[in-house]
């Protein structure tokens, strides 16, 4: 490793498959609610809503409770389903969230591989809840030397503010060595423009960029990190 000293892991859409999460999520519920089936093209439309909520959170036009309760109340009332109520949805949609670990890239053999040689951090804006669990069954949490989330720093990516927070329970860090990989511009990426560190865009699809967010890299495949470090 000579480029550098510490690593930051985005979990969702980096480490680990969302997309996949989130389905499995939705559909076990809608089973246990009683609401039927949930199409591919319903399930696109709550993802949808989903992500345009998240956004206004990074962008702070929204409490973190107003966007976990709102996308679902939304959800609901486009497509009719009278029946539940969004808190207590997403509540169990919390828990549910956790329990399908689908692996982006072979990412537990990179991280694994990594282990010892440097210092690996996730650093997510998922809640406490869900990326505890999904963190614990995936094995992540045995392999990464810390956790930061959002939630329990009281910032969310990309404030600086949130990664000012991670370096302090850290310790001494040298922002010209450390490097954040994430699939998120806004989030990851423009995160780490604000912090003064080294960004790694992990862009599977070869999506262009449409935002102000300047990653230093870009990979397709996680395994490419390697050649960063």
């Amino acid at each position: 490793m000579t480029h550098f000293d510490l690593l930051l892991w985005d979990v969702d859409g980096t480490l680990l498959d969302f997309k996949a999460a989130e389905a499995a999520a939705i559909r076990a519920l809608f089973a246990r609610y009683g609401l039927g089936a949930c199409p591919d093209d319903m399930l696109a439309r709550y993802s949808a809503i989903n992500q345009i909520y998240w956004k206004r959170l990074e962008r702070g036009e929204l409490t973190r409770p107003q966007i976990l309760v709102g996308r679902f109340e939304e959800f609901f009332r486009r497509e009719g389903l009278d029946g539940p109520d969004p808190a207590a949805f997403n509540e169990d949609y919390q828990q549910a969230l956790g329990e399908t670990v689908v692996y982006r890239d072979r990412s537990l053999e990179l991280v694994a591989a990594l282990k010892g040689q440097i210092p690996q951090y996730a650093a997510s804006n998922g809640t406490v809840v869900a990326q505890e669990k999904k963190l614990r069954l995936s094995g992540f949490d045995r392999l990464l030397d810390g956790v930061f989330l959002s939630e329990r720093l009281g910032a969310e990516k990309p404030a600086r503010e949130f990664f000012d927070r991670a370096f302090r329970e850290i310790g001494a860090v040298d922002r010209d060595r450390t490097l954040i990989v994430g699939d998120s511009l806004t989030s990851d990426i423009l995160g780490g423009n604000r912090a003064g560190i080294r960004t790694c865009w992990y862009d599977p699809t070869g999506a262009p960029n449409g935002t102000d967010a300047r990653p230093d890299y870009v990979i397709r495949d996680l395994n490419q990190v390697w050649e960063i470090l």
